[in-house]
């Protein structure tokens, strides 16, 4: 998806503001002799921006505007490193606003909507965007932010919430107590918008059967606003981008190239007219598609395919290189296994170990079916895992992100 004219001139105007402004990254790309941009061909040659950049500039080395005019900040909701803090005008929380309810406009939520508001509040961005684009869709919101899963479902049934907003571990934890206490004909709900994981077929199958609802995925990342700059809609082909807000780019994560529509790599993205900490090319580590062609929808905003995964989370063991993915094809192949599963890396007596932790009902046959498991993880990846199956409801759910790869080999 070649970069449009009009795009273009944007990401020259970016980028003569962030070189005169000279934050951080404005010198940056002063240090690298770029002055602006004129062409696709000049575009294709400007570096890229990485996480650790944004570590670099903490706390608001990132900030292109005077301090008075950044009126709120946000950080990432990683747990380890240097935060990354990123400043916002009025102006790039109501340009937010306005992509958070066109989510909600795709994925038909109306006025008439109640909104359950699941994801965090505070520095973390999700809580905040579903209720920005809400207020100005004109909805009711119930926002209760994360946790306390009894007073969730109380709010639930009483306030009649028709569209539940989560992630989709959460998701999945109030299906489960909701199925658990038997409470499904009090509950309202007819849709769900689930972001900020990865998340396979087999999760997204139960949490549509288990709660009766049309599900929606949404993208987003702290560095480029939050979630909300892009969903997915009635045709469930890809997410629709906002591409006059951000311009995206899949890369080869390992040469930079520019891939054609259609192949898999990393998503790059340029945001064209945010104030508060501008960013050009991106790396989100992110892996996708552009789905080449338009959606049946009718909608002209690029498409990117589900996230398949990210390029920074390679397990290196035995000599082999392995992505959670990898392991999640197969479960899915397991009609048994619920969608829930670990990964757990240990080293002893001088071997590696991969040990896969899966959740089926008490009707088959434990030790059976570790091994046809463990026998087809080993054709995917070329050795054998331990597999341990644990009944349904033994790993741990979360009330945001679910943690699937422990490696306690440096511990």
């Amino acid at each position: 998806m070649e970069i449009s004219n009009e795009q273009l001139k944007l990401v020259d105007k970016q980028i003569k503001r962030l070189t005169s402004v000279g934050n951080f990254y404005g010198k940056k790309l002063k240090e690298a002799g770029v002055e602006g941009v004129s062409s696709a061909e000049e575009f294709k040659r400007l570096p890229f921006s990485e996480k650790q950049d944004l570590r670099d500039a903490y706390p608001l080395g990132l900030m292109a505007v005077p301090e008075e005019e950044i009126v709120r900040i946000h950080s990432s909701s990683g747990t380890t490193g240097t935060p990354v803090i990123i400043p916002y005008t009025k102006k790039d929380v109501e340009d937010w606003a306005k992509m958070f309810c066109r989510c909600y406009e795709i994925a038909g939520v109306t006025n008439k909507d109640r909104i359950h508001i699941t994801p965090g509040y505070g520095l973390w961005t999700a809580g905040i965007g579903f209720q920005l684009g809400a207020e100005r869709l004109g909805a009711m919101t119930v926002p209760l932010g994360p946790g306390n899963t009894n007073k969730q479902l109380d709010m639930m049934m009483d306030m009649k919430t028709t569209v539940l907003t989560a992630t989709s571990s959460y998701a999945l934890l109030l299906a489960e107590e909701i199925e658990k206490r038997g409470i499904k004909d009090k509950i309202h709900l007819k849709k769900g918008i689930i972001g900020s994981e990865r998340w396979g077929q087999k999760i997204r199958d139960r949490i549509r059967k288990e709660l009766g609802i049309e599900i929606y995925d949404i993208y987003g990342l702290t560095e480029i606003y939050g979630p909300g700059i892009g969903i997915s809609c009635d045709e469930d082909a890809g997410m629709h981008i906002f591409d006059d807000y951000v311009y995206l780019e899949i890369i080869d994560p390992k040469t930079g190239e520019t891939l054609p529509d259609g192949e898999f790599g990393e998503i790059v993205l340029t945001t064209l007219v945010k104030e508060g900490a501008p960013l050009i090319r991106y790396r989100t580590h992110d892996i996708s598609r552009i789905i080449p062609g338009n959606c049946a929808c009718g909608s002209n905003f690029p498409r990117i395919d589900v996230i398949s995964g990210r390029s920074d989370d390679m397990i290196k063991i035995k000599g082999v290189n392995v992505f959670p993915k990898q392991i999640e094809e197969v479960l899915e192949k397991f009609p048994e296994v619920s969608s829930e599963y670990q990964i757990r890396l240990s080293h002893l007596d001088g071997k590696d170990t991969m040990r896969i932790y899966v959740e089926t009902n008490g009707s088959v046959n434990f030790l059976e079916l570790a091994n046809r498991i463990a026998a087809a993880v080993k054709s995917k990846i070329g050795f054998t895992p331990l597999v341990k199956i644990v009944e349904i409801g033994v790993l741990p759910r979360s009330e945001k992100k679910t943690a699937r790869v422990f490696d306690e080999r440096y511990d």
